[in-house]
Formats: C-alpha cells, structure tokens, sequence
C-alpha cells in the first residue's frame, strides 16, 4: 500500500514538472496573443503661422472654466502658455484647473508640447513678450523679459558674492564712510 502511494506521488510530481515552460522562456502561443497599440496623442505640427497658432490656443484655454484670460508666446516650434485664474482659489483648485488646460492642449496638434503656467507673474511677462512682438520688436522684447525671468528665478547664494574693496566701504550714499582720526 506504501509502495502504491509513493508510485502515485512520484507520477504526480512528474507530470506537474513537465508542464512549465523549459528555462523560463514564453511558450509560443503568447507571442500570438500579443496586443498592438495605437498612438492616440496628436502628432506635433509644424508651426508656420506662429500668431495664429498663439490665438488659437489662447482660445482652447479660455474654453476651461474660471480661465479669465490666456496668453500664448511661439517661439519656434514650441509655445508657452500663461494663464490669469481668480487670486482667491486655493493651490489645488489653481493645479486642477491647469491640467484641464494642459489636457485641452494636449489633444490639439499645435499644443501637444506646449508649456503651460498660471503663475501670474508669468502670465504677464507673456503678455509683455506678445505685446513686443506685435509691435516689430520680437527679439528684443522676448531678451528682457527672459532676463527678468530668469533674475527672479535664478538663486542668489551669498557665497557668490565677490568681495570688492571698495563696495565694501561704501556708505549708504555709495561714498566711503568716514574713518575718525586715532
């Protein structure tokens, strides 16, 4: 009776082992049942008419809700997009609703790569560079308004600072403080 149960229990674990896959590798019917997948994001368009790509997605931003105004810069072939929301809303209302614009123009060809901010500060810059282009002046309103950008981003460390002599010294008014006589 021993025997015959060993003799079963050895039969078992044979035709268990010889059901798995030999050194691990995928049997072939899986490569068959393998799903193929479609991009559905946009393709980016090339931009040639860049002030009209700008209105146009100004437009798809102000179709979100409590978007009072957008501002859109192209420069190239990518676009920025500031957008002005009520000051009153709280960080997480401000944050859903720029993704709803991001995902507003992510289904639009020309907005699939754009950059959107509601920072208010750069909304403004925005509308500043965009002034500047329409008036003939692109380069040169684009160049200051990037270098106040990037001077209010850019971090002053105080190790940074250079010791002059001379600025050391100086006064309030810029003039050299006067040293009494010993």
């Amino acid at each position: 009776m021993r025997l015959i149960y060993v003799c079963g229990l050895i039969l078992i674990l044979a035709v268990g082992c010889s059901q798995a896959p030999k050194s691990g590798a995928p049997s072939q019917d899986t490569n068959q049942k393998q799903v193929k997948v479609q991009q559905i994001a946009p393709q980016k368009l090339e931009i040639k008419d860049s002030k009209a790509v700008a209105a146009h997605l100004e437009n798809l931003a102000l179709g979100i809700p409590q978007v009072e105004s957008a501002h859109c810069v192209v420069f190239g072939n990518t676009a920025v997009v500031g957008i002005n929301i009520k000051k009153e809303l709280d960080r997480a209302r401000v944050g859903t609703i720029k993704y709803s614009v991001a995902e507003a123009l992510k289904k639009d060809p020309y907005g699939v790569n754009a950059i959107v901010t509601a920072d208010m500060d750069l909304d403004q810059r925005l509308r500043n560079i965009r002034d500047n282009i329409q008036a003939g002046r692109p380069i040169t309103g684009f160049a200051e308004q990037m270098a106040d950008i990037v001077g209010r981003v850019m971090p002053q460390l105080p190790r940074d600072i250079r010791n002059d002599p001379d600025i050391d010294n100086a006064g309030p008014n810029g003039d050299s403080p006067q040293v009494p006589a010993r």
